[in-house]
């Protein structure tokens, strides 16, 4: 709807309504989920046995609470270190992208701009087999041919990562690019006039100016990697980050307790995106 232009009372309404009811749909979910972190039953649905806190702290018998149940916390620990590792080397790859897109032109730029872009279309599940499938041919041929093997190619938290940093690369590297485009230059060329290195210029000037886009990128990448599921699920070994352990306790038999780790994983989320847009209105 475009604001300058006059619209009918009718249209309007059909307007705002068509907007709660898509908000609805869109918060419906989870507020279901929340609601039913609190229900005082073995099981998240109805019928309804009644308000308790026991899934969040509960230490009693089968009503374990997720600040007592081990096995999850030490899940969720995992997802945390992964994806402050994948986080880490996806924005320092990702700055290195964004200033050779926006500063350089090179033959080839193009098609490797392209190339960069693929993991965004390729599904987790294929993008996970064909890491999978590449890293296991490699350990491979080193184990037959040279009696060298190679575990961090085989399936565990090491191929996580790679899986996980293939694709979140991407998004970070079109965050910090869409800022680094803005960027006025002259800005660096004064510091050069002043005595400054280029490098000394881009690290007191350009990354300063960046920092909003990095912090937001590192955030959209910290979540990604934490949420993550269908890359993840392919490349995991025996030790199962927190959405993999989340997906063995429904095939063995829901409880509200992954209703209570989806509210904390709703609260993290939305305070992280409370601080972006803080980051944002302060740039």
């Amino acid at each position: 709807m475009i604001p300058s232009i006059t619209q009918s009372r009718r249209f309007t309404s059909i307007y705002n309504s068509y907007l709660v009811a898509f908000f609805i749909f869109l918060a419906a979910p989870l507020i279901v989920v929340a609601v039913f972190s609190f229900n005082d039953s073995m099981f998240p649905s109805f019928p309804w046995g009644g308000f308790t806190t026991d899934w969040f702290f509960s230490n009693q018998g089968e009503k374990t609470g997720i600040f007592f149940d081990s096995e999850l916390l030490g899940s969720i620990g995992l997802s945390a270190g992964i994806a402050v590792v994948t986080t880490v080397l996806a924005i320092s790859v990702a700055c290195c992208n964004a200033f050779l897109f926006e500063r350089f032109d090179f033959p080839g730029k193009a098609f490797l701009y392209i190339l960069t872009l693929l993991p965004l279309v390729i599904p987790g599940v294929l993008l996970g087999v064909s890491i999978l499938v590449f890293s296991s041919e490699i350990a491979n041929y080193f184990e037959d041919t040279w009696l060298v093997e190679l575990e961090f190619l085989r399936p565990g938290l090491t191929l996580v990562v790679i899986g996980q940093f293939a694709f979140i690369t991407t998004i970070c590297t079109l965050i910090i690019a869409a800022r680094l485009k803005k960027f006025d230059r002259t800005l660096e060329e004064a510091a050069l006039n002043l005595g400054a290195s280029p490098l000394m210029a881009v690290f007191t000037i350009t990354i300063p100016y960046l920092k909003p886009a990095i912090i937001g990128a590192a955030i959209v990448s910290f979540l990604m990697s934490f949420e993550n599921f269908n890359t993840t699920f392919m490349l995991v070994g025996s030790d199962a980050p927190l959405t993999v352990a989340m997906f063995e306790r429904l095939r063995e038999g829901s409880t509200p307790v992954l209703n209570a780790i989806s509210v904390l994983l709703m609260l993290g989320s939305g305070l992280l995106a409370l601080i972006n847009i803080g980051m944002q209105k302060k740039s």
